[in-house]
């Protein structure tokens, strides 16, 4: 489903219709943080103290629901989704390495993104091409035998796209 942009106004009538499209009940929580970050991409403060009053629950245990499974973004993702494989080829093969250069790169940790929402750093469990490992895939796009210098090519390739310039 195509993410709605991102005004209050949408937000606020987006998370009135999924409230008022879905039954009631404590059972609803995960479908409809599940539904809202389909639409938004991420979880919104906003969105999780509505649920929470829709759904008659404590607002500490809509958030506490909300960081505990690793599918919801508590923040908006970037423009670049970044994803390094944290699978068990990909780990034994360094992929906490790999992963520490994006951050240092895009001066941001994993979970975050960064200031100008250009990209948004995530780990993943399995990009399912162990034979590649390690890998990162941005923009859904597969990037194996992942190395720093690699990290700093496919930067440099946004960098110079951004620019009106053609990659190498």
């Amino acid at each position: 489903m195509e993410q709605i942009p991102k005004t209050e106004e949408n937000i606020t009538i987006l998370i009135q219709d999924l409230l008022q499209s879905n039954k009631e009940g404590p059972e609803s929580l995960i479908p409809l943080l599940q539904k809202i970050q389909e639409r938004l991409g991420y979880l919104p403060e906003e969105a999780m103290e509505r649920v929470a009053s829709h759904l008659d629950l404590p607002e500490s245990e809509v958030y506490g629901v909300a960081t505990f499974y690793n599918q919801f973004r508590l923040h908006p993702p970037g423009k670049h989704p970044v994803k390094v494989c944290m699978g068990t080829a990909c780990h034994v093969k360094g992929a906490s390495v790999i992963g520490e250069c994006w951050e240092r790169r895009l001066n941001i940790k994993i979970g975050q993104t960064t200031a100008d929402r250009e990209f948004s750093l995530d780990r993943v469990a399995c990009v399912g091409c162990c034979a590649m490992a390690p890998v990162t895939a941005v923009d859904e796009k597969v990037h194996g035998h992942m190395a720093p210098t690699k990290v700093d090519g496919i930067l440099l390739a946004f960098q110079l796209e951004k620019e009106g310039k053609k990659t190498p």
